[in-house]
């Protein structure tokens, strides 16, 4: 850097960003390398023309289709033509600033706050790049269901198990997904609890990494029958109920109402997480629902479209007796193969997390008429995304 302090003046960006880009950015680092995430020169070519752009359609080239006839010198030859999908897909724009007093400076003899900085504002896009993840996922398995090819999806991309995860689970899910292609799975997106249990269970074996002074520690990184797992704790969970017997521990048995010590009202035992329709005499226990994601290979196409200024430099010399104020922006492209973000309810030019999660905003990419019935969707087995829900 061109000065040991953190300050307007000597401020550089682009050195700046050279140092946080350069630093090990672990949660897209492992995507890239599952190659569930990808790179899309069409969708940089869009956002970054002349023009610009905050959303955009791309077309999907259609795959060949119907049957043949009989070729025996009578039948006709029929002919057939293929339709270009759609795609919608939308720039999302993510900006922080943080602050530091001249004053930590002087406090601490000259301590130099960029390296501190610069390795933390690495960690911090890091985070906020699965977050956003996150929130796609979420509103992808919240797509509305009065469509029929959007439901299909969601029947056979999305399983529930009223338990424990096992060694069999994931290879059942991924096979109901997408068949022969579930080769394509890569990734696995999972909470701590349900790393646990099959880390427990000898089914799950955590990456290691040494550092700089020979010190081996377990990374948040681990593989499950060849897939990557990422553990990360925001991963969705719910609080609610699930069967039980008299004799489980922690039990409460359900009543029409009037509950005492044991007990639970019918009303109040929601969200359940069982298969019966509860009713009074039944037992219940406490239980959390996870959500577990699974991606493959191109499932996401991905591209840093880039800010005028990514980082810039502001110095107020009078609060707090001085203070230097780092701003960061970025503008990122996620686009889930074979699903279009529609834009239906949008406020402004980048989307917020709660409407990525908005499931009216997503539908699987079809042709375009305006009638559902004439509509052509991409096939569902082509798409590597899929979705567990289990209590651990």
């Amino acid at each position: 850097m061109a000065d040991s302090k953190f300050d307007a003046k000597s401020f550089n960006p682009e050195a700046f960003k050279y140092t946080v880009d350069r630093i090990p950015n672990l949660t897209l680092n492992e995507l890239k390398k599952s190659r569930a995430l990808a790179g899309n020169p069409d969708i940089r070519d869009v956002f970054t023309s002349q023009n610009g752009t905050a959303y955009a359609r791309l077309a999907m080239r259609g795959l060949l289709d119907g049957d043949a006839v009989n070729y025996d010198g009578e039948t006709d030859i029929s002919a057939t033509s293929t339709k270009t999908f759609e795609q919608g897909m939308v720039v999302i724009g993510r900006a922080k600033a943080w602050t530091e007093k001249d004053f930590s400076y002087d406090i601490t003899g000259g301590v130099d706050f960029m390296g501190n900085i610069s390795a933390q504002v690495a960690e911090y896009k890091d985070t906020l790049d699965q977050k956003t993840l996150l929130s796609i996922l979420k509103g992808i398995f919240s797509m509305p269901t009065t469509d029929t090819k959007n439901k299909e999806f969601l029947d056979k991309h999305s399983a529930t198990v009223y338990g424990n995860m096992d060694a069999t689970t994931l290879n059942s899910v991924i096979n109901k997904a997408c068949g022969a292609n579930k080769k394509k799975f890569t990734l696995v997106f999972m909470h701590s609890d349900v790393a646990t249990n099959l880390e427990n269970m000898k089914l799950l074996e955590f990456m290691k990494q040494t550092d700089g002074d020979g010190i081996q520690r377990d990374l948040t990184l681990a593989t499950w029958n060849g897939r990557t797992v990422i553990v990360d704790d925001d991963l969705p969970l719910a609080t609610g109920y699930a069967d039980a017997d008299a004799d489980t521990p922690g039990a409460l048995k359900v009543v029409a109402s009037d509950a005492t010590d044991g007990e639970i009202n019918l009303s109040e035992a929601t969200p359940y997480f069982g298969t019966k329709t509860l009713a009074a005499n039944d037992y219940v226990v406490p239980a959390t629902q996870y959500t577990t994601y699974i991606m493959g290979n191109g499932a996401i196409s991905y591209e840093d479209i880039g800010a005028k200024v990514p980082y810039e430099m502001a110095r107020d010399p009078k609060t707090n007796g001085g203070v230097d104020t780092l701003y960061m922006r970025q503008r990122k492209v996620f686009s889930p193969y074979g699903i279009s973000y529609e834009k239906k309810s949008q406020a402004k030019l980048s989307p917020t997390d709660a409407e990525l999660e908005t499931g009216s905003n997503w539908t699987l990419v079809h042709s375009g008429e305006t009638t559902a019935s004439q509509r052509t969707y991409i096939n569902h087995k082509a798409i590597p995304i899929a979705r567990i829900l289990s209590l651990g």
